[in-house]
């Protein structure tokens, strides 16, 4: 990747007012560097317009925090906590403040290595609001947090339906972060939905089921399963959506989480999300599936 000309980084340092932080030009340009090489953009055009698009004031109070500058922290504390707060609430109404106030050993750095810290802030990239990819890491700790927790849960019983798992893939903090808001959100809207509506998306996603199949199924016509579904999928859409709103994402963050759900889904399992084997266990039998319909 070819580095970033002086001028244009002395240009960009100045468009974030990175010198009301105390960061330098060189260490500006070193935290676009990253964030490009992340990106992909190795030319000399599309990285000029790659950059011109980044939230280039967030890279640089995050430069700022990285490096532990208390202006800097001060300032993040006062205009993000609120925030933070509010996305922790919305996660989790019991816990969501102790959830917020526990991120902030890591963005930090708590944790040295070869004497330096280890901070999160140096994940931060800029193609996202700083609030944007606060809420993403928040909703991605709430994740592991409930993954953890099931490793305590007993094994299921020897005849109950087992859902594969996807393996987990470690990738970096903002796309898992993405990730799991949409995981939270997609929960959320799946156990609005009416119980035939999540038997229909249970069988033909995670089921793997036919429209035939399941018609025979529900006694209804292949045709009509087929608008079912896409109405379903209309609703869980705009409800997703509704909810990534309400944490103060705007079109691009959310464009932002789906395509890092469709890139790398990490932990999303329909089957688990959807309770089909449970479903299937409960589901009317006629002579059509009792034949071998599965």
């Amino acid at each position: 990747m070819p580095r970033i000309p002086t001028e244009l980084a002395t240009r960009l340092h100045q468009q974030a007012a990175a010198a009301r932080w105390g960061v330098a030009v060189g260490a500006f340009a070193e935290a676009l560097e990253r964030s490009a090489r992340k990106a992909g953009a190795t030319d000399a055009g599309s990285l000029e317009r790659f950059l011109a698009g980044l939230h280039l004031e967030d890279l640089a109070l995050a430069c700022a925090c990285e490096r532990g500058d208390e202006g800097a922290w001060e300032h993040f504390v006062r205009e993000f906590r609120p925030a933070l707060y509010r996305a922790g609430s919305a996660i989790d109404a019991a816990g969501g403040r102790e959830l917020a106030d526990s991120l902030y050993a890591e963005l930090f750095g708590l944790k040295e290595r070869d004497g330096e810290r280890q901070s999160l802030f140096r994940y931060f990239h800029g193609r996202s609001s700083l609030g944007t990819w606060l809420r993403a890491i928040l909703a991605q700790r709430h994740v592991d947090s409930l993954r953890a927790g099931r490793r305590l849960d007993p094994l299921p019983e020897e005849d109950a339906p087992l859902t594969p798992v996807a393996p987990r893939v470690e990738a970096n903090p903002d796309t898992r972060g993405f990730v799991a808001a949409l995981h939270l959100a997609l929960t959320s809207a799946i156990g609005r939905l009416a119980p035939r509506d999540r038997l229909r998306l249970g069988w033909y996603y995670a089921g793997e089921m036919t429209l035939a199949q399941i018609g025979r199924v529900m006694k209804e016509h292949e045709a009509t399963v087929s608008r079912h579904l896409s109405r379903t999928r209309k609703v869980l859409r705009a409800d997703v959506e509704a909810q990534l709103s309400s944490q103060g994402m705007g079109p691009r963050e959310r464009d932002e989480c789906f395509a890092a759900a469709s890139d790398d889904p990490g932990a999303l399992d329909l089957g688990v999300m959807l309770g089909t084997g449970e479903a299937r266990k409960n589901a009317p039998l006629d002579r059509s599936e009792s034949e071998g319909v599965s």
